[in-house]
Parts: structure tokens; sequence; C-alpha cells
């Protein structure tokens, strides 16, 4: 992206850009710490901090472009191209020299998004985008692990699923890219509606329906509803890939002008899984078909639940042609950022890292693995947040899973409380069970617990920071 790309996705007038000289922007960040030589450096206002304050932080890193609302005291010549008046005001510019250039905008926020927007709609990629309430993440790592296979794909980086994440990561594509593939995370409704306008998917892939964001959005329903903005976004030339053994995910078939491809367990569907055995960290077995052709998977995802994530990545690679060679070659990678990953521990522990977030679906997901661990078993698990009204009925369903599963539970905040008081209430014997108010207390309470060759589950919402539990246990 150039210089003159900002100006023109903005809308400045071509006569305007005319007198511009043009520099290359080799990365677009809203992060003073990241920038490197040459970037443009997007001053945006947020919730708790306003970019405009690190203005000076980034030009001193090398930004060489700023997008801002206002320019900022810099001491040093600048050029400003004020986009609000539709002209060019020129400062202080020495012959030679190559100042700082400050793009002048009325709200940072929505000229990244239309930026963004405009920059994605000059290149031929063909974007995936994937939501659902539990597995988005690692769902995007492998439909951009089996789409690597015949394409060149850019994948949204982390979980930069919102609208700046979304911008940021629509402006990294290049003409090398052939498919994007976008992770559309959704606090309320409209929000996906709202990606989808600056991403403009032709391919939806939908993973499930659970009460994560229940609080927010009041009920199951309201979260299906939500979630199929995504399929309803679609062109009739696109396709829906959907999870047809999740009933609401499987209703969404209904709201498509797109073409729906189908994945789950049960015979009949166009992609679809049998024979799937699960065997504990060294992953999982199964036999994927397509049509009158099946062929026997081996993956290093872990769980039987992660066959899930499997088969929503090889549909992703039937809806966009690929052969049953490379889906099948693809289904065989471990990308390096999947959510659930196993380390060594303290003591001689082996801990199961699903740190990063939590909700009744994926924790008993996970307590499902920790069940096929031969050893003593361990549940670290933290609250798990924005359940509203299932927030008790969430916990208490974890709690009798841990009773079946487990031979021991660190519990981690007030929620978490109700699962340890329904592992008592199942038969879990009292001295199993501890209660721990902080994540260092938890460590310390591990320490002096855990054994060698224990397995440790550590997995809460994002909000209780569980990953600090396992980063003192390595």
């Amino acid at each position: 992206m150039t210089l003159q790309d900002l100006l023109a996705g903005l809308g400045v007038p071509t006569a305007v850009r005319a007198g511009v000289p043009d520099r290359i922007l080799p990365h677009v960040v809203q992060d003073s710490r990241e920038v490197q030589a040459g970037d443009l450096f997007v001053a945006r206002r947020g919730e708790t901090t306003d970019g405009h304050v690190f203005v000076r932080d980034a030009v001193e890193r090398g930004a060489a472009v700023v997008l801002a609302e206002r320019v900022a005291d810099l001491r040093t010549p600048v050029w400003v191209i004020d986009t609000g008046q539709g002209s060019t005001a020129v400062g202080l510019r020495p012959a030679g020299e190559q100042v700082v250039a400050f793009v002048l905008v009325p709200d940072s926020h929505k000229a990244l998004e239309q930026v963004a927007a405009w920059w994605r709609r000059q290149l031929p990629v063909h974007v995936i985008g994937i939501t659902g309430s539990v597995g988005k993440t690692s769902t995007k790592e492998m439909v951009a692990a089996v789409l690597s296979r015949r394409y060149s794909v850019l994948k949204s980086e982390r979980s930069l699923n919102t609208d700046v994440g979304m911008a940021l990561t629509l402006l990294q594509l290049g003409p090398q890219h052939q498919q994007a593939v976008l992770e559309m995370g959704m606090y309320g409704k409209g929000e996906i509606a709202h990606l989808c306008q600056l991403a403009d998917p032709s391919v939806g892939v939908v993973t499930n329906v659970g009460p994560t964001h229940l609080e927010r959005l009041g009920s199951i329903d309201a979260i299906a509803e939500a979630k199929s903005e995504l399929i309803e976004a679609l062109p009739a030339s696109g396709v829906a890939v959907l999870n047809f053994d999740d009933e609401r995910v499987r209703a969404m078939a209904g709201k498509a002008q797109a073409k729906v491809v189908s994945y789950g367990l049960v015979q009949g569907l166009d992609v679809w899984a049998s024979d799937v055995e699960s065997h504990g960290l060294d992953g999982i077995r199964f036999r994927l078909h397509h049509g009158a052709s099946s062929t026997e998977v081996k993956s290093q995802l872990l769980g039987q639940h992660s066959v899930y994530i499997a088969l929503a990545a090889a549909a992703a690679g039937v809806a966009l042609g690929m052969t049953e060679q490379d889906i099948s070659e693809g289904l065989r990678q471990v990308p390096d950022r999947l959510r659930l990953v196993v380390v060594r521990g303290a003591n001689g522990a082996t801990i199961i890292d699903d740190s990063y977030n939590a909700s009744p679906m994926s924790t008993l997901a996970a307590l499902d693995l920790l069940a096929e661990m031969d050893g003593r078993r361990i549940a670290v698990l933290g609250d798990m947040l924005e359940l509203g009204t299932y927030e008790e009925e969430g916990h208490r369903l974890v709690g009798r899973r841990v009773a079946e599963v487990a031979q021991g539970l660190v519990a981690v905040g007030a929620r978490a409380c109700v699962i340890a008081d329904e592992a008592l209430q199942r038969g879990m014997a009292a001295s199993a069970i501890r209660i721990a108010s902080s994540n260092a207390e938890a460590v310390a309470i591990l320490r002096s617990f855990s054994v060698p060759g224990d397995f440790v589950l550590i997995k809460g919402s994002r909000g209780m920071r569980m990953e600090e539990i396992v980063g003192q246990m390595r």
C-alpha cells in the first residue's frame, strides 16, 4: 500500500492527490511500539486511551505517515494533508528532506475502516469468514493450513476479529494473496454484518452456536441470529460452510442465498467423518468422506471434539475446489498457533494449556481430552464469564464432568466455586478440591499439590488471565 492508495481510499480527489509525492507504506499499525521505518501509524481514539498521545513515539520509531484527527507538536517539519477540507496544506518542507506526512481526518477509526474496505476491493482475493461460539481461532488456523496447500493465503493474526483487527488485517493484503481467512468475532447484533461490509466474504464458515456472550445477547437464539449475519451477507455465487450437527447452525441454511456445503458426523452430508478415534496427546484419527470417496486422516489436533475443526477446514477446501489429496495433506499439518497446547510443567507434571478462553461447551470438550490421560488428572478452572442467565447452570454442568474425570480440582474465582460445589455434590472428595482467590494462590497450590506424572488442564475465561498460571508452572 502507498500514500496515494491511502488518499484514494479516503476519497481525496485525483487533482489534489496529484501534488502529493508517493511513498510505500510497508505496514499499517495502531500500536506505536510495533512501528518500523516507513510505516503508517493510525492515531485512533479507543475506550481507554488516545492514540494521538503516542504519535511522537511512533514518529521516533520511524513512522513516515500518520493518520490522525489533529497534528501533533513534534517540533520538526511536517507535511499536512487535510482530507476534511479536500485540499493539501503544506507546512515547512525543506528541499530534499522527506518529512512526516500527517493525513488529517474527522474520525481516525472510521477512516481506517473506509480505507481497509476500499483496499480489499482493489484486489481479486476470495475472503473466507469464520465465526462460531467455540473454536473460531483453531478453525481459522486449520482452514488456512488446508488452503495453503494450493493457494497463497493471508490469515488474521492471533484473534484479530473485531472491526479494528479486521481493518488492519485487510490492509496486509497484497496482489500475491489469493485467499484471506478471517476470524469474525461478535459481542452484539449487527457486528458480524458490519465486518462483512468491510471484508466482503464469498465463503462463510459457522462452527457452532453456544451460550458464549449470552449476558450481552440474552438468549442462544439471539446468538444464532447474530452469527447468521455472515451467511446472510454471502452472495449467491458464494458458499456457506455449515456444521449440520448443530441444529441452530443447520437452520442457517434456510437464510443462505449462497450454495451450502454441510459437514458433520452424519453419513450423507457433503463432508463427514466416521471411525473417529482420539489418541490423547498423539492426536486424532478418522475417515474423511466426500461424495463417493473417502480417505483416512491422522491429525495432531487434540481431543475427539477437534474432528469438527478438521471437518470445517476440509469443507472449506471442498468449497474452493481443492483436491482430496491436498485437503488430507493440509489436515495433517498442525499450525503453531492453535489455542490448546501441551507443555512440560513444574514438578514433572504435563500442562494442557487451554487458558485463552472458556465457555461451558469448550470446557467440557477440554475435560473430555483430560479424561483420556493415563495418570492423575487435575483440572484448574477459572470463572466462565458473560454467561448471563446460564451462568450457574453452565458452571454446574462443568462441575459434574469434573467429578467424573478428574482426581483433583483447583477452582479460581467466585464463579468457579460453583464448579467446586457441584463436583463435591457429585462425589468428588473434599480433600481433592482446592479453592484459589487469585492466580498466584492457584500456582502455590499446584506447586505443593502436583507430582510427576500428573496431567494438569488449565482453562478459564479471557478475563481470568489463566495464562499467568501456565507461565508460572512452566
